[in-house]
């Protein structure tokens, strides 16, 4: 919505895209490894991905079971904690939506202080715009939190991400692939994706199982000690159509947060953090411990609230009215 030239961010982008032009005070994205944060970095608006399990999947498309997870995208982080008030809770349809109890809790009064811990190197090989924005907002968030530096033992989190993604998804998408529906997709390399999953062993699968438990001991041993780990959403900004999908800017960026969130299970959201020298969003995200998604929401309004990021419309919507 801020440039047609360039990519809206991922498979909930429609809703990324509806919710910043103006057209929907509210929209439901879904994200396995990204897809709510992303399009929320990209399109300049809130993004929710709440815990593992806090909404109900049913109806939705799966790709894989165990990461997969539905959200609010918004204007605000307020927005978005009304919007989970709606739809969290259990549903015999969904057996993996949990039944501990949710109640959104705006902020009253006087906001407290918080604890944010950042990781080491979280901008290195990011776009300098993202970095940049990064910097300003923790000057700003200085304002609000305590902030220390934390750092994230050398695991493989990404490739547990995506080896779990493949295994899944070979699965969920079996139908489509035996029955040659997947011949009909339009963007070539969906037509091939699809079988080169089947090729991820039963022991990778398990062995990746496996460190995902170390992996959410470590996250959340490392939360025990803050509210919420901040850092980019992502290292790029919106990438022209045409290019590869994150750009060509931050080969090196390495989204710690978005692999260890997801393999995990937790609550995390994007807000707007400024924008690029070309007019294009950029966001700050803040991951939180597992059924803790009301203080995530707390550190990002009470960001929100020190920033008119998330008031600016995009150039051509201001210009038509």
């Amino acid at each position: 919505p801020w440039d047609l030239d360039h990519w809206a961010g991922g498979s909930s982008s429609g809703s990324g895209s509806a919710v910043a032009a103006g057209l929907v005070p509210l929209a439901i994205g879904s994200e396995t490894r990204g897809s709510i944060l992303s399009p929320a970095n990209n399109c300049g608006i809130a993004g929710l991905r709440p815990t593992y399990g806090r909404v109900s999947r049913s109806g939705a498309m799966a790709l894989s079971w165990t990461l997969d997870k539905l959200g609010p995208m918004c204007l605000t982080a307020d927005d978005c904690g009304l919007v989970l008030d709606a739809v969290a809770g259990p549903d015999p349809d969904d057996p993996s939506a949990t039944d501990r109890s949710y109640s959104y809790q705006p902020p009253a009064g006087a906001q407290r202080r918080f604890r944010l811990g950042v990781l080491e190197d979280a901008t290195a090989g990011a776009n300098p715009s993202v970095r940049a924005n990064f910097d300003a907002a923790l000057d700003t968030l200085a304002q609000i939190a305590d902030i220390e530096r934390v750092r994230l033992p050398d695991l493989p989190y990404g490739a547990v991400a995506e080896t779990i993604i493949s295994a899944e998804a070979s699965s969920s998408l079996e139908e489509i692939v035996d029955s040659g529906q997947v011949w009909e997709l339009t963007a070539p390399e969906d037509r091939y994706g699809h079988f080169a999953r089947r090729a991820v062993s039963a022991r990778d699968y398990l062995k990746a199982q496996r460190l995902r438990g170390v992996i959410c001991r470590v996250a959340d041993d490392i939360l025990s000690s803050v509210d919420a780990i901040t850092g980019p959403t992502t290292g790029w900004v919106a990438a022209p159509l045409g290019s590869e999908f994150r750009g060509t800017d931050p080969p090196s960026y390495r989204d710690l947060l978005g692999s260890v969130g997801n393999v995990a299970g937790l609550p995390a959201m994007s807000v707007p953090s400024g924008f690029s020298d070309q007019g294009l969003p950029t966001g700050i995200q803040f991951m939180g411990r597992a059924y803790d998604d009301n203080t995530v929401i707390a550190v990002a309004a009470a960001y929100q609230s020190l920033t008119d990021w998330h008031t600016m419309r995009p150039p051509d919507l201001v210009r038509t009215k």
